[in-house]
């Protein structure tokens, strides 16, 4: 039998927790994302957050219907995150950029997080602000709505995949991070050119390259092609 959902006015505990705590959907979200970085995206269980916060497990069913919509809650509050403090300055490229690396930030600064909720779509609050705020800024940068969508589509997969790997490289235990990045030092960088010609060439630059995230990059390459487009349009018009 389906659990009953508690209605969302009805969802607060007005009673305290036995550590005279009253629980609140924030704070379990932030207990969530504590456990997540404590334990990884396992650590996570109904059991274990109630044991963190100090009541029964049932008890969080009257905030969320199960653990797939917490995880959902702790997306949004990432992409909330990254809306705090943002504004529109009018230049759509440096509104665009901000708003990508904002983004990108939030979720690597919580990696076993990311992990979980990158590929998700939350239909909450802190997520239709952040698509109104991208679509707003490529409607106001001149692109037609059909270009809009298409971009905005770019703009959001490529900013949530490189979170998805930057995040899932920095949720690796630390010996397996330094072995992934030696390997660019200790095996590309040994490569006969007579063999492996191109890679012998750059392996220099790619034991450099190879270890930080190419996202700065390839948003600048995206904001290259939206500004490619928007002239494009402009000489047309």
């Amino acid at each position: 039998m389906p659990k009953i959902v508690v209605p969302d006015e009805k969802r607060r505990r007005r009673r305290p927790t036995r550590g005279g705590t009253i629980l609140t959907e924030t704070l379990i979200v932030e207990t969530a994302l504590r456990l997540l970085r404590e334990h990884g995206s396992t650590g996570l269980t109904a059991r274990r957050l109630g044991l963190a916060l100090d009541c029964d497990p049932s008890t969080l069913y009257r905030y969320f219907r199960g653990m797939d919509e917490l995880t959902l809650a702790i997306g949004d509050t990432l992409i909330g995150q990254a809306l705090r403090g943002w504004s529109p300055s009018g230049d759509w490229r440096h509104d665009l950029g901000t708003l990508g690396r904002r983004i990108h930030g939030a979720y690597v600064s919580h990696p076993q997080a990311a992990v979980l909720t990158t590929a998700r779509v939350t239909g909450r609050a802190n997520e239709l602000a952040a698509d109104e705020a991208v679509l707003s800024v490529l409607r106001h940068a001149g692109l037609p709505v059909r270009e809009a969508a298409a971009v905005y589509h770019a703009f959001i997969d490529q900013t949530l995949a490189f979170a998805a790997l930057d995040a899932a490289s920095l949720a690796l235990p630390n010996a397996a991070l330094r072995a992934d990045e030696e390997i660019w030092r200790s095996t590309y960088a040994r490569l006969p050119s007579a063999t492996h010609p191109h890679i012998a060439e750059v392996a220099p630059l790619l034991a450099t390259e190879m270890v930080a995230s190419a996202y700065p990059g390839a948003l600048e390459l995206l904001l290259d092609g939206i500004a490619a487009r928007l002239d494009g349009l402009a000489t047309r018009g």
